[in-house]
């Protein structure tokens, strides 16, 4: 290999390890301290249905995609800072859609206009107690 070839990949190489070493949540978390659970890195679509008032508002529903899971919470990521405190996530799962309460723990800048929001997640929700979440789908 020439040596300038070999001279930008190790240049990329060394970005590319600073990148991980700086956002790496196994990293991240000794310098922060330990969590409660442990995290797994996991990106799949999830719908966010807002709650307001104890009630869905299935107008205000929109997708994005999750960050990290833990057994009692996600980490979901934005491209704008909602005011959101509570919501109905939506997971595809074996073909079907499963829905789950979260409460809003936390919303962080990632930087580059996106955001990182936090749920703890404490119930399931039943499309049988919800029959408005049966035309649901994506």
């Amino acid at each position: 290999m020439p040596f300038l070839a070999r001279k930008r990949r190790l240049e990329v190489q060394g970005l590319v390890l600073k990148i991980v070493n700086n956002n790496c949540p196994e990293l991240k978390s000794l310098a922060d301290g330990p969590r409660l659970d442990n995290r797994v890195n996991l990106t799949v679509v999830a719908l966010v249905i807002p709650v307001v008032g104890k009630k869905m508002c299935l107008g205000r529903a929109f997708t994005a995609v999750t960050k990290e899971f833990s057994n009692t919470g996600v980490a979901i990521v934005l491209d704008e800072p909602l005011p959101l405190e509570e919501a109905v996530l939506g997971f595809r799962f074996e073909g079907e859609m499963s829905f789950i309460h979260g409460t809003v723990k936390h919303l962080n800048p990632m930087g580059g206009g996106f955001y990182q929001m936090g749920f703890q997640l404490d119930r399931l929700v039943y499309v049988g107690d919800h029959p408005e979440l049966k035309a649901i789908s994506f």
